[in-house]
């Protein structure tokens, strides 16, 4: 990749992984991208906490669907090079019409993850502990998500129901309004004021049981009445600086209500909240170095993660599902390199996924990309003028740390 790239022999491959030292031999992360990186990129991942802190690992959502297909979800995260994903799914992408059908939606999209893991011989990481433990035993792990709050359809009882499925991370918003909503979402008009009755309560349980709130989607008075009452930082997991736009102007108009304003993420940022830069309208591993760049110029080195919005495993489409998602853009409109909300599903039901689309695949973020996404993403971040240390705390060791401080004891 880039000037580091080169192709092995068995010969050259033992004596550059000779010189880096054992740990790299011992890490089975390491075991796919050594043949394609610098070793010196290889043992720098296999020695960082990397996150991910949005990604989609797509299920079944039907419960005549369940329990889905398998994933390799546990061969990919090695492949990456990441020690964990915020492992997220969406319960709006078709309307929820009838009482119970997002909460039914969210019980199946679970079951399903349940069963991917178990498949993988994988657990959800509930604390940080479990995220070291992981790391230092060469085991991916995931932490569980939920995009928007749709679930709870006005009950906030559901959020301790949720946590006791091993929820740690919560999206309070996503493209569409839930039944009874919460806030107001950042690419809708504004008609609640930044948060409802509801949203604040979601937000004071998510604080009293320990879970990390997610604010991403949300309008900036909802970031700001959200930060007045939480008692834990947030976090904010996936957009990118509006300064940012890319080289595609059609992109670049489309993903902007999208993207934070310098001014809004140093509000998070002061609150002790961190903002995770997604690899959408960044056409390079350089591109996306940059747009990381950018945020922490303007929050510090200790308010940036990394949150891709793209999808670790294949996609999935249910038999059942027809048109668009709620609040996506009409027929032809969404651009190759785009966020999951943009994605537009007109293919046959089922349709076997290559992940060719540029900058959907975790893995296949970039068409040129050689290697895993945090092998290609360290390196990148290193030619950009990154050091080891601030690669760590933007690749895993912030979010840990505001993980940490959302999900520990009262």
């Amino acid at each position: 990749m880039g000037n580091t790239h080169q192709e092995w022999s068995r010969r050259k491959f033992i004596t550059s992984v000779s010189a880096t030292g054992a740990a790299v031999l011992l890490h089975p992360f390491v075991s796919w991208a050594v043949a394609e990186e610098d070793p010196r990129i290889a043992k720098i991942v296999a020695q960082l906490i990397g996150v991910d802190t949005h990604n989609h690992v797509d299920v079944p959502l039907e419960t005549a669907e369940l329990p889905g297909p398998k994933l390799d979800l546990a061969g990919e995260l090695k492949k990456s090079g990441l020690t964990a994903i915020v492992m997220t799914f969406a319960t709006d992408y078709k309307r929820n019409i009838q009482p119970g059908e997002a909460y039914q939606r969210f019980l199946n999209g679970l079951a399903a993850m349940d069963k991917t893991l178990a498949d993988n011989h994988m657990t959800r990481a509930l604390t940080l502990a479990d995220i070291k433990a992981a790391h230092k035993k060469h085991t991916p792990t995931v932490i569980q998500s939920v995009e928007g709050c749709h679930f709870l359809e006005g009950k906030v009882a559901r959020v301790e129901e949720a946590y006791n499925r091993g929820l740690r991370h919560l999206g309070l918003l996503h493209d569409s309004d839930a039944a009874v909503p919460l806030g107001d979402v950042y690419t809708n008009p504004a008609q609640f004021g930044g948060l409802t009755d509801l949203g604040k309560e979601v937000i004071k349980e998510c604080n009293r049981l320990g879970m990390l709130i997610d604010l991403a989607h949300a309008s900036n008075d909802t970031i700001d009445v959200a930060l007045k009452i939480t008692t834990k930082p947030v976090i904010i997991s996936h957009t990118g600086l509006d300064t940012q736009l890319g080289t595609n102007e059609r992109v670049a108009q489309m993903m902007r209500p999208r993207l934070i304003s310098k001014e809004q993420a140093k509000i998070v940022a002061d609150a002790g909240g961190i903002i995770g830069v997604w690899t959408h309208l960044a056409d390079t591993p350089a591109a996306y170095a940059q747009n990381i760049r950018a945020l922490v110029d303007v929050v510090g080195i200790d308010h940036v993660c990394i949150g891709t919005d793209t999808k670790l495993t294949g996609s999935y489409r249910s038999p059942s599902a027809s048109g668009n998602k709620p609040g996506g853009p009409p027929p032809g409109s969404a651009p190759e390199n785009r966020s999951d909300s943009f994605k537009q599903d007109n293919k046959p039901a089922n349709a076997p996924t290559n992940g060719k689309r540029a900058g959907e695949r975790t893995n296949e973020t970039w068409a040129e990309q050689k290697a895993g996404f945090f092998y290609t993403v360290v390196d990148a971040l290193l030619k950009t003028g990154f050091n080891e240390n601030e690669i760590g705390k933007i690749g895993g060791g912030n979010y840990c740390r505001v993980f940490e401080k959302a999900t520990s004891a009262k």
